[in-house]
């Protein structure tokens, strides 16, 4: 069993118990570290609250992170709390709903800065913030998805959001890892999560990896959790960079 016992953990981006953050969330609890769970609104903040009691010793805080001041907030606050952070978990990504349902030719500018702004720069952001308080190292991770090379049916936008995310892991690990500090992206498969409901057909890709992934089934939230408590544990000391692929394989499929 992984042990991260002494570790605090902050998980970005939780939504409600059905999401990717929450099982990572419960996963990282397990392991023995303290979380923190940061939710984006006052909005989200009784579903955060509610979730609290499930996990040990655990806080919860509000940040948007498309606003430097609210980053700057948390963190204030994260230092705080714990002194020092070993594991971040950016759990964020969001674009309007035109950017995602419309043809991608009919893209808006606005809308694609801020899928861009939202999904990728705020990873940029987040790890700037966390930094200075990783003083021992660490291990920061985000979420990613295959649309990020291929092409999906009612994705678009979200798409190059999520090839601009894994580029800024590959920038981010060669900046951060002279600090010990890794940085990688899990890609996993279609889940039915909150976020999934704004894309159009979405049954069509879940019904798509039953067939032809080599597991022929859908991933599951706590196997995502599974894979992001070994990058968050030593036992990934050595791995910094990369993607991630938690897909039942079908991202080694062709046909």
């Amino acid at each position: 069993m992984i042990d991260l016992k002494g570790k605090v953990a902050v998980v970005f981006g939780l939504a409600n118990k059905r999401s990717i953050a929450w099982a990572i969330a419960q996963k990282l609890n397990e392991a023995g570290a303290r979380v923190a769970i940061c939710y984006q609104s006052e909005r989200l903040a009784r579903e955060a609250e509610a979730l609290l009691p499930e996990l040990n010793d655990a806080k919860a805080f509000q940040c948007d992170v498309s606003v430097d001041a609210e980053i700057d907030n948390v963190f204030e606050q994260l230092k705080a709390t714990y002194g020092k952070l070993d594991i971040i978990v950016h759990s964020v990504a969001f674009a309007p709903a035109d950017a995602i349902k419309n043809d991608f030719l009919e893209t808006k500018r606005e809308d694609f800065r801020i899928a861009l702004d939202v999904s990728a720069y705020s990873l940029i952001a987040v790890a700037r913030g966390a930094a200075p308080l990783m003083t021992e190292g660490g291990s920061i991770l985000t979420l990613t998805y295959y649309g990020s090379t291929k092409v999906f049916p009612n994705y678009n936008a979200m798409g190059v959001a999520k090839a601009a995310l894994e580029a800024t892991v590959r920038y981010l690990a060669a900046s951060l890892g002279s600090k010990k500090i890794r940085v990688n992206a899990i890609s996993a498969g279609p889940i039915k999560t909150l976020a999934a409901r704004g894309i159009g057909d979405f049954n069509k890709i879940l019904n798509a990896v039953e067939e032809r992934a080599p597991l022929h089934r859908n991933v599951e939230t706590v196997e995502v959790g599974n894979a992001a408590i070994f990058l968050a544990s030593d036992l990934a000391s050595g791995i910094t960079g990369e993607v991630t692929f938690v897909d039942c394989g079908y991202n080694v499929t062709g046909l």
